[in-house]
């Protein structure tokens, strides 16, 4: 409900933190691909696609633009 603006923050650093919050793991994430995709993107390794960003902003209700 809260709207937190993280300066700095990537959008592994936001994924990273929204599954925290909601106690997920990799695995839990099928919209972003298998948990190797999901560990390269919280690795800084792969970035997320439009296809990702949006799957993720519904799951979690929040605006796409936090992703980027």
């Amino acid at each position: 409900d809260d709207h937190i603006k993280i300066r700095g923050a990537t959008s592994s650093d936001v994924l990273t933190f929204l599954m925290d919050e909601h106690k997920l793991t990799q695995s839990d994430l099928p919209e972003v691909g298998s948990q190797g995709v999901v560990s390269e993107v919280l690795h800084g390794k792969r970035r997320l696609n439009t296809h990702q960003i949006k799957a993720l902003s519904e799951r979690f209700g929040v605006s796409p633009a936090v992703f980027f």
